[in-house]
């Protein structure tokens, strides 16, 4: 026998015959951890499965021709065997198989002749509108699956897709899920449940569920997420309003008490939570809107200092005209008296002396009575100016942002629009405040000026009566 047949005897034997062996060898153990030692374990197999080749053979060759013949018989039958059981079996699952055909249709043709086709069919369509609707609930929390046990959500649709004929256990559990859940939506539960909180670690914490609305947990409230099958804390929570509702439900242990519910299911909590606050509102205004904040709060400051120096000014003027014959230095009107009587010689003065010299006294006042007023005009002026700057600003980015995508996606020109029309408020918020500020300045101001004229022209008419008297 030639070399060549030695070794392919040596191949055909060393198969079945070291199937115990190579079964051993195979088990890798525990599951690999990574690539690395994925690639290990594979190797090490190959060795071991080489060197059981090479062991093999070696005893083929060994062996006198009379013994590989025997070998080689022996081989040869036991795959003879092998191959004659793998084809009954392989038989009788082809029978099996169509038996199980025949038995389905016969289920079949005994259900529409009962009328349960359209019924099971029906079950089906229900069970994955359930299937979707129930994925979305936050009910499931309260129900956590067992282990090993199918979940609710996994079943209903396995059941909505299988075509064979369901069984009565079937139908029962999904009578069973539909009513858990329409029973649970009208209630109001205390469970515990795992919450994940803001640093991502999963608690286990007192949950309060409004129906498939609202589920609060230790003064926040909460949001579910179907993809884990968890509920989370809200990144941010709600206004003050619904924080104070939410403080007194969670108090509360029987009767009536007011409480936060979304309709919604989510939508509108998650339009007040990214709601941006008035410091994001004013950071995304950037530099413009930062020169605008600070003309406006430099505005309010002095219209502020003023209105108070008006008030104290007016009422000393106002105590001041009730005692006209003992004028006093701590008001505009006394010190403009004073200017004019404080020299009992000026009263032989001419007329027009003594106009130029009330006129004077009144000029001095006036600058201290509208003092800021420019200002504020200046800054009604330029607040929508400023306004429109960051307007064109915004849309530069905007535009930028649609030539670098390539594309108008909203989400992309949301920052350059928001910057723009953040920036027109914060222009008109400051320029209408400090208009009705300065026409109220302005007001008092007037007014004072006003008294300060009609008294000068008295006390120049009182002047002129007594020189013309002597």
């Amino acid at each position: 026998m030639s070399q060549l047949l030695r070794v392919v005897l040596a191949v055909v034997l060393a198969a079945p015959l070291a199937a115990p062996a190579l079964a051993q060898q195979a088990d890798p153990g525990p599951a690999p951890a990574s690539l690395e030692e994925l690639l290990r374990q594979i190797a090490k197999v190959r060795d071991a499965d080489k060197e059981l080749f090479a062991e093999r053979q070696a005893e083929f060759n060994a062996a006198p021709p009379e013994r590989q013949q025997a070998m080689l018989a022996e081989a040869t039958a036991r795959r003879d065997r092998l191959e004659a059981t793998a084809n009954q079996l392989s038989d009788t699952f082809s029978a099996n198989e169509i038996k199980i055909g025949n038995l389905n249709g016969e289920l079949r043709k005994q259900a529409n002749t009962l009328g349960l086709a359209p019924l099971f069919g029906l079950a089906r369509q229900v069970a994955s509108d359930v299937a979707s609707t129930l994925q979305q609930s936050l009910i499931a929390t309260e129900f956590p699956v067992d282990e090993g046990a199918v979940g609710r959500v996994e079943f209903l649709r396995s059941f909505a897709a299988d075509r064979t004929t369901p069984n009565p256990e079937q139908l029962e559990r999904l009578w069973f899920e539909i009513h858990r859940e329409m029973t649970a939506q009208g209630r109001v539960a205390r469970y515990r449940a795992p919450v994940v909180q803001e640093d991502g670690k999963s608690t286990d914490s007192e949950v309060i569920r409004i129906g498939p609305f609202t589920a609060t947990s230790e003064g926040r409230f909460l949001r579910y997420i179907p993809s884990l099958g968890a509920l989370s804390v809200l990144p941010r929570q709600l206004p003050a309003e619904f924080m104070h509702v939410l403080g007194d439900f969670e108090q509360a242990s029987s009767g009536y008490v007011r409480a936060v519910v979304d309709s919604t299911r989510g939508v509108l909590t998650g339009l007040y939570i990214e709601r941006p606050t008035w410091l994001e509102r004013i950071e995304l205004g950037e530099t413009v809107g930062y020169v605008i904040i600070v003309v406006g709060v430099v505005g309010a400051v002095l219209f502020l200092y003023q209105l108070v120096n008006l008030i104290i000014v007016r009422i000393a003027v106002s105590r001041q005209l009730r005692n006209l014959d003992r004028p006093a230095a701590d008001n505009p009107l006394g010190r403009v008296l004073l200017a004019f009587k404080g020299d009992p010689n000026r009263i032989e003065e001419d007329a027009d002396i003594a106009e130029l010299r009330i006129s004077e006294a009144v000029l001095r006042e006036e600058p201290k009575l509208e003092r800021f007023q420019a200002f504020l005009r200046l800054a009604v002026a330029a607040g929508p100016l400023l306004g429109l700057i960051g307007t064109v600003v915004g849309m530069i980015i905007t535009f930028q942002s649609i030539t670098e995508s390539g594309s108008s996606d909203p989400r992309l020109m949301a920052t350059g629009i928001g910057q723009a029309m953040i920036a027109t408020v914060l222009g008109l918020g400051i320029a209408i405040p400090l208009l009705f500020a300065n026409a109220l300045l302005n007001s008092l101001s007037r007014s004072v000026v006003q008294i300060l004229d009609e008294q000068s022209a008295g006390m120049l008419a009182e002047s002129i009566e007594k020189q013309r008297g002597v």
